[in-house]
């Protein structure tokens, strides 16, 4: 199997200067926020961050292609970093410290198809961190050299099981919010946590499953990998493993069947 130790510590730095970007901005008075065409907000901060790791990517692997959601992609070839310079936007610009910054390389398989191999996810304004390499594993701590070894959990029956969600309106646009309620009655615990936060909990072992019915590539790129080197599945709602489904579907393993069951229904 491949080593990407090297690609891992850099993409650790690649967070770090994402973390000084955002972090500068962030609470600022005179934050300067527009709205895209899909109508989501974009700050200077996101496309500052992502100016930051598209800079440093370019001069330490010129050749990998890059794709990011504020520019686009850049370049080809079998090796691509995926970015979102800022998960939580929404929370970003209100000031509420959940947001992070997920970077993922990519990699094709013999299939062409592209698979994450490693992922750093960065919530500065939370002080966490959790990356994983492909067969290494996944860790969450401020650094390499200090870490703890993440494990999803092994609740085994969804009346005990802790579901977190981002929103409703999603799945009733979707024609989905029926297995989403009845899902949500037969948990013992939902929270509307949002965004990265739920999937890294469900590789912390805090959190059981999780989902969403919309997302993009560089949404789920680094999540995916966490979630899957802790030893839990990620998948769309039709239970194709990856993120490269359009939506998402994550477990401890153990109940995803049962939360396909759910939430895989097409209206």
């Amino acid at each position: 199997m491949p080593d990407y130790h090297d690609d891992l510590r850099l993409a650790h730095v690649l967070a770090d200067a994402a973390d000084a970007a955002t972090m500068d901005r962030f609470k600022a008075l005179d934050l300067k926020v527009e709205t895209k065409p899909d109508m989501t907000p974009v700050s200077e901060a996101d496309k500052a961050a992502e100016e930051v790791v598209r800079g440093h990517l370019q001069r330490a692997r010129p050749r990998d292609a890059i794709l990011g959601e504020e520019f686009g992609v850049e370049g080809s070839g079998p090796r691509r970093w995926v970015v979102d310079p800022i998960d939580g936007t929404k929370n970003y610009v209100r000031g509420v410290p959940v947001w992070a910054t997920l970077i993922s390389l990519m990699e094709a398989d013999d299939e062409g198809d592209f698979q994450p191999v490693v992922g750093v996810v960065s919530a500065p304004a939370l002080n966490r961190r959790w990356w994983a390499a492909k067969g290494a594993g996944a860790y969450t701590g401020r650094s390499l050299t200090s870490a703890t070894r993440l494990q999803v959990s092994k609740v085994e029956r969804i009346a005990d099981a802790s579901f977190a969600y981002s929103s409703l309106d999603g799945w009733e646009e979707r024609g989905r919010l029926d297995g989403f309620l009845e899902l949500t009655r037969a948990c013992w615990r939902t929270r509307g946590y949002g965004d990265f936060w739920p999937y890294m909990m469900v590789a912390e072992g805090a959190v059981d499953i999780c989902a969403e019915p919309e997302l993009s590539l560089w949404d789920m790129a680094a999540i995916a990998i966490v979630v899957q080197e802790a030893g839990g599945v990620f998948t769309s709602l039709d239970g194709v493993p990856g993120p490269g489904g359009g939506n998402a579907a994550a477990s401890n393993g153990l109940l995803h069947d049962t939360l396909l069951g759910y939430l895989g229904r097409r209206p």
